[in-house]
């Protein structure tokens, strides 16, 4: 195999997570304020996202070779926009 069939593939499994994040609603403000403190605003290091003592996943210290790296922040986004313009908060505290 090519590479370039492995990257459709790698993408074709991706995508039912892709639709999920982008299909994710924000209507709840403890919601939003949770995925504006766990995503976080600009690319950090090297981390692993940890909940409740169990590694959830990995973030590689560039974050534009994430492959759901554009999602998420649109995730963070639109948690933001839902604290700015629904209930009316400052989320100067989140950038």
């Amino acid at each position: 195999m090519t590479s370039i069939t492995l990257t459709r593939q790698q993408q074709d499994l991706l995508h039912p997570i892709r639709q999920w994040l982008e299909s994710i609603e924000i209507n709840n403000a403890k919601l939003a304020r949770f995925l504006c403190k766990l995503i976080p605003a600009q690319c950090p290091f090297e981390r692993d996202i940890v909940l409740f003592g169990r590694k959830l996943f990995h973030i590689p210290p560039m974050c534009k070779l994430n492959p759901l790296y554009e999602e998420v922040v649109a995730l963070r986004f639109k948690a933001l926009c839902y604290l700015a313009d629904k209930c009316g908060e400052d989320v100067t505290i989140y950038c």
